[in-house]
């Protein structure tokens, strides 16, 4: 099911003119969470019709940045197991 965002997401990406099977594309399987979905609308309300090499081109780097930051988090929990670890020893 997908969110109200990604809904928005697809009815913006219509409405520039793009073809329906690219807005169902980036909408609902590539922007398809609230933080992705967000970050694109953001795009798409700052740039009023960016060609479709550049719509792509900002939805990598958002899915870049999303990854960097899945990373981040994940580092972060291994590295508090590691502290506790320590503090705690294994038993």
């Amino acid at each position: 099911m997908a969110s109200e965002r990604t809904k928005e997401l697809y009815r913006v990406l219509l409405s520039k003119g793009y073809p329906k099977e690219f807005c169902a594309e980036v909408a609902y399987k590539n922007m398809n969470t609230d933080y992705t979905a967000t970050r694109m609308l953001g795009y798409l309300y700052r740039y009023t019709n960016p060609k479709i090499e550049d719509l792509v081109d900002e939805m990598l780097a958002i899915l870049s940045d999303r990854n960097q930051i899945i990373e981040k988090k994940e580092s972060e929990h291994a590295q508090a197991v590691i502290s506790e670890m320590y503090r705690n020893g294994l038993g």
